[in-house]
Protein backbone atom coordinates (compact mmCIF):
# COMPACT_ATOMS: atom_id res chain seq x y z
CA UNK A 1 0.00 0.00 0.00
CA UNK A 2 1.56 3.31 -1.25
CA UNK A 3 0.19 6.59 -1.93
CA UNK A 4 0.23 7.58 -5.67
CA UNK A 5 -1.13 11.32 -5.10
CA UNK A 6 -2.28 13.23 -2.18
CA UNK A 7 -4.50 16.63 -2.44
CA UNK A 8 -5.15 18.76 -0.04
CA UNK A 9 -8.91 20.15 -0.19
CA UNK A 10 -8.61 22.67 2.59
CA UNK A 11 -10.70 23.32 5.47
CA UNK A 12 -14.56 21.88 5.77
CA UNK A 13 -17.79 23.49 6.94
CA UNK A 14 -16.42 27.22 7.38
CA UNK A 15 -19.33 28.09 4.63
CA UNK A 16 -22.66 28.00 7.04
CA UNK A 17 -24.99 29.63 7.84
CA UNK A 18 -25.53 29.56 11.20
CA UNK A 19 -22.21 31.38 12.35
CA UNK A 20 -20.39 28.08 13.05
CA UNK A 21 -17.04 28.93 13.81
CA UNK A 22 -15.01 26.11 14.61
CA UNK A 23 -15.82 22.54 15.23
CA UNK A 24 -13.66 18.98 15.54
CA UNK A 25 -14.17 15.08 15.66
CA UNK A 26 -15.78 14.83 12.12
CA UNK A 27 -17.16 10.59 12.54
CA UNK A 28 -19.53 10.03 9.40
CA UNK A 29 -21.99 7.28 9.65
CA UNK A 30 -23.86 6.23 6.20
CA UNK A 31 -27.79 6.88 6.28
CA UNK A 32 -30.36 5.51 3.45
CA UNK A 33 -30.79 9.15 2.27
CA UNK A 34 -27.05 10.61 2.73
CA UNK A 35 -24.50 10.68 5.36
CA UNK A 36 -24.47 11.53 8.99
CA UNK A 37 -20.88 14.02 10.06
CA UNK A 38 -20.84 13.79 14.08
CA UNK A 39 -18.74 16.32 15.74
CA UNK A 40 -17.48 17.14 19.00
CA UNK A 41 -17.17 20.92 20.50
CA UNK A 42 -18.94 23.11 18.36
CA UNK A 43 -18.39 26.73 18.91
CA UNK A 44 -21.03 29.21 17.72
CA UNK A 45 -20.45 33.42 17.60
CA UNK A 46 -17.21 34.95 15.57
CA UNK A 47 -13.71 34.80 15.70
CA UNK A 48 -11.19 37.72 17.06
CA UNK A 49 -8.60 38.71 14.37
CA UNK A 50 -5.27 37.88 15.19
CA UNK A 51 -6.30 35.43 18.01
CA UNK A 52 -5.71 32.27 19.36
CA UNK A 53 -9.82 30.48 19.93
CA UNK A 54 -8.59 29.26 22.22
CA UNK A 55 -6.27 32.01 24.42
CA UNK A 56 -8.54 34.93 24.14
CA UNK A 57 -6.80 38.34 25.13
CA UNK A 58 -3.56 36.05 25.65
CA UNK A 59 -5.54 33.68 28.58
CA UNK A 60 -5.68 30.36 28.35
CA UNK A 61 -9.81 29.29 28.26
CA UNK A 62 -9.47 26.99 30.50
CA UNK A 63 -12.08 24.02 31.40
CA UNK A 64 -15.10 26.42 31.39
CA UNK A 65 -17.96 26.29 28.65
CA UNK A 66 -16.61 29.21 26.31
CA UNK A 67 -20.10 30.41 25.67
CA UNK A 68 -20.14 34.39 26.18
CA UNK A 69 -16.41 33.89 26.10
CA UNK A 70 -14.84 36.79 23.70
CA UNK A 71 -16.74 35.93 20.51
CA UNK A 72 -18.48 33.29 21.35
CA UNK A 73 -21.85 33.13 21.43
CA UNK A 74 -22.33 29.42 22.49
CA UNK A 75 -20.51 26.17 22.61
CA UNK A 76 -22.32 22.69 21.90
CA UNK A 77 -20.85 19.77 22.67
CA UNK A 78 -21.62 17.51 20.13
CA UNK A 79 -23.53 18.43 16.70
CA UNK A 80 -24.19 16.59 13.45
CA UNK A 81 -25.13 17.82 9.77
CA UNK A 82 -26.24 15.84 6.70
CA UNK A 83 -24.45 15.99 3.39
CA UNK A 84 -24.40 14.12 0.22
CA UNK A 85 -22.13 10.87 -0.39
CA UNK A 86 -20.09 13.65 -2.95
CA UNK A 87 -16.93 15.31 -3.06
CA UNK A 88 -16.11 18.19 -6.08
CA UNK A 89 -12.31 20.19 -5.62
CA UNK A 90 -12.72 21.89 -2.86
CA UNK A 91 -14.63 19.00 -0.61
CA UNK A 92 -17.88 18.10 0.89
CA UNK A 93 -20.88 19.70 -1.22
CA UNK A 94 -24.62 20.04 -0.44
CA UNK A 95 -24.84 19.88 3.95
CA UNK A 96 -27.31 20.96 5.95
CA UNK A 97 -26.60 21.35 9.26
CA UNK A 98 -28.58 19.75 12.12
CA UNK A 99 -31.19 22.14 13.83
CA UNK A 100 -33.14 22.62 16.82
CA UNK A 101 -36.65 24.00 17.25
CA UNK A 102 -35.49 27.47 16.66
CA UNK A 103 -33.43 26.94 14.13
CA UNK A 104 -30.10 26.83 15.35
CA UNK A 105 -27.72 24.14 15.60
CA UNK A 106 -28.88 21.20 17.73
CA UNK A 107 -26.56 19.51 20.19
CA UNK A 108 -27.57 15.94 19.26
CA UNK A 109 -27.14 14.16 23.07
CA UNK A 110 -27.24 16.71 25.38
CA UNK A 111 -26.09 17.11 28.98
CA UNK A 112 -28.28 15.45 31.53
CA UNK A 113 -29.81 17.67 34.28
CA UNK A 114 -27.34 16.62 37.16
CA UNK A 115 -24.30 17.09 34.61
CA UNK A 116 -22.10 20.70 35.01
CA UNK A 117 -21.67 22.58 31.07
CA UNK A 118 -18.48 23.97 32.72
CA UNK A 119 -17.33 20.33 33.58
CA UNK A 120 -19.03 17.37 31.89
CA UNK A 121 -18.69 17.27 27.90
CA UNK A 122 -19.99 14.64 25.40
CA UNK A 123 -18.05 14.37 23.01
CA UNK A 124 -18.36 12.19 20.13
CA UNK A 125 -17.11 8.88 18.69
CA UNK A 126 -18.69 6.93 15.64
CA UNK A 127 -22.25 5.07 15.02
CA UNK A 128 -24.06 3.23 12.84
CA UNK A 129 -27.95 3.28 11.92
CA UNK A 130 -29.76 -0.02 11.89
CA UNK A 131 -33.61 -0.97 11.25
CA UNK A 132 -34.11 3.13 11.18
CA UNK A 133 -32.56 3.55 14.11
CA UNK A 134 -29.00 5.55 14.78
CA UNK A 135 -26.90 4.76 17.35
CA UNK A 136 -24.42 7.21 18.08
CA UNK A 137 -21.11 6.10 20.62
CA UNK A 138 -19.57 9.09 23.06
CA UNK A 139 -17.41 9.83 24.94
CA UNK A 140 -17.72 11.78 28.37
CA UNK A 141 -14.78 13.88 29.78
CA UNK A 142 -14.46 15.64 32.96
CA UNK A 143 -12.52 18.56 31.93
CA UNK A 144 -9.56 19.67 34.68
CA UNK A 145 -7.61 23.05 35.33
CA UNK A 146 -4.04 21.37 34.46
CA UNK A 147 -2.25 19.98 32.08
CA UNK A 148 -0.51 21.27 28.97
CA UNK A 149 -2.95 22.49 26.30
CA UNK A 150 -5.28 25.61 26.66
CA UNK A 151 -8.17 22.78 27.05
CA UNK A 152 -7.26 19.61 29.62
CA UNK A 153 -9.26 17.15 30.76
CA UNK A 154 -9.91 13.32 32.46
CA UNK A 155 -12.14 10.84 30.57
CA UNK A 156 -14.84 9.32 32.58
CA UNK A 157 -16.24 6.72 30.17
CA UNK A 158 -18.21 6.04 27.14
CA UNK A 159 -20.99 4.75 26.08
CA UNK A 160 -24.24 4.88 23.29
CA UNK A 161 -27.19 7.35 22.78
CA UNK A 162 -29.96 6.30 20.47
CA UNK A 163 -32.26 7.93 18.29
CA UNK A 164 -33.26 8.40 14.91
CA UNK A 165 -33.18 11.21 11.80
CA UNK A 166 -36.86 12.32 12.42
CA UNK A 167 -36.19 14.68 14.97
CA UNK A 168 -32.90 13.71 15.82
CA UNK A 169 -33.49 13.36 19.42
CA UNK A 170 -31.31 11.09 21.20
CA UNK A 171 -31.39 9.22 24.52
CA UNK A 172 -28.42 7.68 26.34
CA UNK A 173 -28.59 3.83 27.26
CA UNK A 174 -28.17 2.51 30.85
CA UNK A 175 -26.47 -0.29 31.90
CA UNK A 176 -27.08 -1.16 35.92
CA UNK A 177 -28.01 2.56 36.41
CA UNK A 178 -24.98 3.95 34.15
CA UNK A 179 -24.91 5.56 30.77
CA UNK A 180 -21.02 5.35 31.14
CA UNK A 181 -20.81 1.41 29.43
CA UNK A 182 -17.00 1.23 29.43
CA UNK A 183 -15.20 2.99 32.45
CA UNK A 184 -11.96 4.67 32.18
CA UNK A 185 -9.79 2.60 32.60
CA UNK A 186 -11.51 0.55 29.48
CA UNK A 187 -11.37 1.00 25.87
CA UNK A 188 -13.77 3.64 25.14
CA UNK A 189 -15.85 1.78 22.58
CA UNK A 190 -16.76 2.70 19.72
CA UNK A 191 -14.38 4.94 17.48
CA UNK A 192 -15.22 2.87 14.76
CA UNK A 193 -17.61 0.87 14.11
CA UNK A 194 -17.52 -1.98 11.34
CA UNK A 195 -20.51 -3.66 9.64
CA UNK A 196 -19.14 -6.48 7.30
CA UNK A 197 -21.34 -9.25 7.68
CA UNK A 198 -24.75 -10.46 8.43
CA UNK A 199 -24.27 -11.08 11.47
CA UNK A 200 -21.81 -9.25 13.60
CA UNK A 201 -20.69 -5.58 14.36
CA UNK A 202 -16.97 -5.35 14.82
CA UNK A 203 -16.36 -2.10 17.06
CA UNK A 204 -12.54 -0.73 17.68
CA UNK A 205 -12.16 1.44 21.46
CA UNK A 206 -8.66 2.94 22.79
CA UNK A 207 -7.24 2.91 25.88
CA UNK A 208 -3.92 5.06 27.14
CA UNK A 209 -2.27 2.38 29.27
CA UNK A 210 -0.37 3.05 32.57
CA UNK A 211 2.81 3.59 29.80
CA UNK A 212 1.20 6.38 27.78
CA UNK A 213 0.91 4.65 24.88
CA UNK A 214 -2.41 4.50 23.38
CA UNK A 215 -3.86 1.44 21.75
CA UNK A 216 -6.54 -0.08 19.60
CA UNK A 217 -8.93 -3.15 21.08
CA UNK A 218 -11.71 -4.64 19.44
CA UNK A 219 -14.89 -5.96 20.01
CA UNK A 220 -17.83 -7.61 18.96
CA UNK A 221 -21.56 -7.74 19.05
CA UNK A 222 -24.83 -9.24 17.22
CA UNK A 223 -26.62 -6.20 15.44
CA UNK A 224 -29.80 -6.89 17.52
CA UNK A 225 -27.65 -6.84 21.40
CA UNK A 226 -26.48 -4.08 20.38
CA UNK A 227 -27.31 -2.16 23.51
CA UNK A 228 -26.76 -4.92 25.44
CA UNK A 229 -23.35 -4.53 27.25
CA UNK A 230 -23.13 -8.39 28.55
CA UNK A 231 -23.74 -9.56 25.35
CA UNK A 232 -20.26 -8.08 23.61
CA UNK A 233 -17.56 -10.32 23.41
CA UNK A 234 -13.90 -8.76 23.23
CA UNK A 235 -11.03 -10.03 21.09
CA UNK A 236 -8.48 -11.87 24.15
CA UNK A 237 -6.52 -14.07 21.17
CA UNK A 238 -5.67 -13.21 17.68
CA UNK A 239 -6.71 -17.16 16.57
CA UNK A 240 -9.28 -15.08 17.17
CA UNK A 241 -11.12 -16.13 20.28
CA UNK A 242 -13.69 -13.90 22.32
CA UNK A 243 -14.33 -13.78 25.54
CA UNK A 244 -17.41 -11.60 27.48
CA UNK A 245 -14.65 -10.41 29.64
CA UNK A 246 -13.53 -7.20 28.69
CA UNK A 247 -10.32 -7.44 31.41
CA UNK A 248 -9.18 -10.41 28.63
CA UNK A 249 -9.01 -8.43 26.21
CA UNK A 250 -5.91 -8.01 23.88
CA UNK A 251 -5.02 -4.76 21.44
CA UNK A 252 -4.47 -4.56 17.98
CA UNK A 253 -2.05 -1.82 17.08
CA UNK A 254 -1.40 1.25 18.98
CA UNK A 255 -0.24 4.75 18.48
CA UNK A 256 -3.65 6.55 17.88
CA UNK A 257 -5.39 9.35 19.57
CA UNK A 258 -8.98 8.55 20.27
CA UNK A 259 -10.28 9.16 17.29
CA UNK A 260 -9.52 6.05 13.85
CA UNK A 261 -11.70 4.66 11.25
CA UNK A 262 -11.78 0.92 9.81
CA UNK A 263 -13.57 -0.34 6.83
CA UNK A 264 -13.06 -2.84 4.00
CA UNK A 265 -11.22 -1.53 1.38
CA UNK A 266 -11.74 -3.35 -2.18
CA UNK A 267 -9.46 -1.94 -3.71
CA UNK A 268 -6.82 -2.93 -1.85
CA UNK A 269 -8.70 -6.29 -1.39
CA UNK A 270 -7.91 -5.61 2.24
CA UNK A 271 -9.63 -3.91 6.21
CA UNK A 272 -8.12 -0.52 6.01
CA UNK A 273 -7.44 1.51 9.43
CA UNK A 274 -6.33 5.18 9.09
CA UNK A 275 -5.66 7.33 12.57
CA UNK A 276 -3.34 10.58 13.28
CA UNK A 277 -0.06 8.73 14.37
CA UNK A 278 0.42 10.25 17.92
CA UNK A 279 0.47 14.10 18.06
CA UNK A 280 3.35 14.30 14.86
CA UNK A 281 1.40 15.08 12.68
CA UNK A 282 1.77 12.05 10.75
CA UNK A 283 -1.37 10.34 9.27
CA UNK A 284 -0.95 6.75 8.53
CA UNK A 285 -2.71 3.40 7.56
CA UNK A 286 -2.69 -0.10 7.93
CA UNK A 287 -4.36 -3.19 6.55
CA UNK A 288 -4.86 -6.49 7.02
CA UNK A 289 -7.10 -9.47 6.15
CA UNK A 290 -9.08 -9.39 8.73
CA UNK A 291 -10.59 -6.93 11.54
CA UNK A 292 -8.72 -8.39 14.05
CA UNK A 293 -5.48 -8.66 12.30
CA UNK A 294 -3.01 -9.01 12.65
CA UNK A 295 -2.69 -5.40 11.21
CA UNK A 296 0.74 -4.34 9.23
CA UNK A 297 2.95 -1.36 10.31
CA UNK A 298 1.45 2.24 9.65
CA UNK A 299 2.15 3.43 6.84
CA UNK A 300 2.39 6.85 6.57
CA UNK A 301 -0.17 8.71 3.84
CA UNK A 302 0.46 12.34 5.11
CA UNK A 303 2.75 14.82 6.80
CA UNK A 304 0.46 17.95 7.94
CA UNK A 305 2.65 21.37 7.96
CA UNK A 306 0.21 24.12 9.28
CA UNK A 307 2.14 27.42 10.32
CA UNK A 308 0.30 28.76 13.77
CA UNK A 309 -1.11 32.20 13.02
CA UNK A 310 0.14 33.45 16.43
CA UNK A 311 3.31 32.35 18.49
CA UNK A 312 1.35 29.93 21.63
CA UNK A 313 2.87 28.69 24.40
CA UNK A 314 1.46 24.84 23.93
CA UNK A 315 2.70 22.54 21.66
CA UNK A 316 0.83 21.99 18.29
CA UNK A 317 -1.63 19.28 18.48
CA UNK A 318 -2.96 17.95 15.21
CA UNK A 319 -5.65 15.03 16.18
CA UNK A 320 -8.96 13.45 14.83
CA UNK A 321 -7.58 11.73 11.58
CA UNK A 322 -9.90 8.93 9.48
CA UNK A 323 -10.86 7.78 6.86
CA UNK A 324 -14.56 8.43 5.49
CA UNK A 325 -15.61 5.14 3.34
CA UNK A 326 -18.72 6.06 2.26
CA UNK A 327 -16.75 8.92 -0.11
CA UNK A 328 -14.32 6.61 -1.67
CA UNK A 329 -13.80 6.36 -5.12
CA UNK A 330 -12.79 3.28 -7.37
CA UNK A 331 -13.85 0.70 -5.11
CA UNK A 332 -11.39 2.48 -2.50
CA UNK A 333 -8.23 3.59 -4.81
CA UNK A 334 -9.34 7.17 -3.82
CA UNK A 335 -10.08 7.61 -0.57
CA UNK A 336 -11.06 10.85 1.60
CA UNK A 337 -9.54 11.50 5.13
CA UNK A 338 -9.95 14.60 7.51
CA UNK A 339 -7.70 15.95 10.30
CA UNK A 340 -8.02 18.87 12.75
CA UNK A 341 -5.15 21.14 13.73
CA UNK A 342 -6.68 23.10 17.26
CA UNK A 343 -5.93 26.61 16.09
CA UNK A 344 -7.27 26.21 12.83
CA UNK A 345 -9.86 24.17 14.40
CA UNK A 346 -12.06 22.85 11.59
CA UNK A 347 -12.29 19.66 10.08
CA UNK A 348 -9.25 19.37 7.49
CA UNK A 349 -9.94 17.17 3.90
CA UNK A 350 -7.22 15.64 2.16
CA UNK A 351 -8.18 12.88 -0.73
CA UNK A 352 -5.70 10.14 -1.34
CA UNK A 353 -5.14 7.89 -4.26
CA UNK A 354 -3.45 4.44 -3.60
CA UNK A 355 -1.12 3.41 -6.43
Amino acid sequence: MKAASVKDLGIQFKANRHKMVGQDGAFTIPLKNGLLWFFGDTLIGRRIPGESLWYPGGVAVGPKDMSGTAGIEKMLNNTGLVSLNKVDESGIVDFNDILDSDGNIKQLIPLEIYEDPDKDRIWCLHGIELNSRIYLFFIKVETVEEGIFPVNFKIIGSGIAVGDSINWNFRRIYFNNSDILWKADQPHFASAVLNVDGKYLYLYGVLQSDDKVQRSYLARVKKDEIVQLDCYEYLSNSSPKWSRHIEKAIPVFNGMPNEQSVSYNKYLGKYLAVHSYDLSGKIVARTSDNPWGPWSLPTELYQIKIDRPVELSYPQLIYAGKEHPALSKNNGQTVYITYVEFEEYYPHLIEVTFE
